[in-house]
């Protein structure tokens, strides 16, 4: 089927808030003795907050009984960072005019619940270019698992195989990919050579180099 349908990941591909979810976990773990190196933290990036508190919590024997509670201190600390410090990627706009000009349905998918995805919306200026929106908060799982692009779908009324995803993520690419749709993946500059992206579709340095021939490579 040909490609009509773009959705798109949030944090760390359109808003430049990777840093700041992992200053958030950082200030929160340090009151319970957990000091993450940037390796181990990449490994649960794209995961659902209380995933990722759940994982490293078990690890280090935290109390379960502490996971919502460093959750919702997580999640407001960085909704305030992203507030005050949010900054769009590189491409933003761009990006947005590429598919719009050639009138893609645009969608967001994100492990971020609603009301970081709205706080953005707003900061981005791109309210009126979101034609729908899918947070996997509620979802019995999250990504890798593909369930919340494929309720990004449903809510742009696509065909899953028509659809192709920008993602930053590892665990972001598997979803995609899961759920049958097309996967452009922009990781970290520090990631960029690890073999590992290959499942992807396409990889490339910013937003602002996806191009025509890109579109009719996929």
């Amino acid at each position: 089927m040909a490609l009509n349908t773009v959705i798109f990941d949030m944090d760390g591909l359109l808003i430049d808030s990777e840093p700041l979810w992992k200053e958030a976990a950082d200030e929160v773990f340090e009151q319970y003795n957990i000091y993450l190196s940037e390796a181990q933290y990449h490994t649960t990036t794209g995961l659902r907050t209380h995933e990722f508190v759940s994982t490293w919590f078990h690890l280090f024997k935290i109390p379960q009984t502490e996971i919502a509670i460093a959750e919702k201190n997580i999640l407001s600390t960085v909704a305030e960072k992203i507030a005050q410090k949010g900054k769009p990627m590189p491409g933003v706009p761009y990006i947005f005019n590429f598919f719009q000009s050639r009138s893609f349905k645009i969608g967001l998918a994100s492990s971020s619940p609603m009301f970081i995805i709205e706080q953005v919306i707003e900061q981005l200026n791109i309210k009126n270019i979101i034609q729908a929106t899918a947070s996997a908060e509620y979802l019995q799982y999250g990504k890798p698992h593909p369930e919340v692009y494929l309720n990004c779908a449903i809510a742009l009324n696509a065909n899953p195989t028509e659809c192709v995803c920008f993602e930053d993520s590892f665990n972001g690419m598997i979803a995609a990919k899961a759920a049958r749709m097309k996967c452009v993946v922009i990781p970290m500059y520090h990631q960029q050579k690890e073999e590992r992206w290959a499942a992807a579709d396409l990889k490339i340095s910013s937003l602002q180099n996806f191009g025509t021939l890109h579109l009719n490579g996929l």
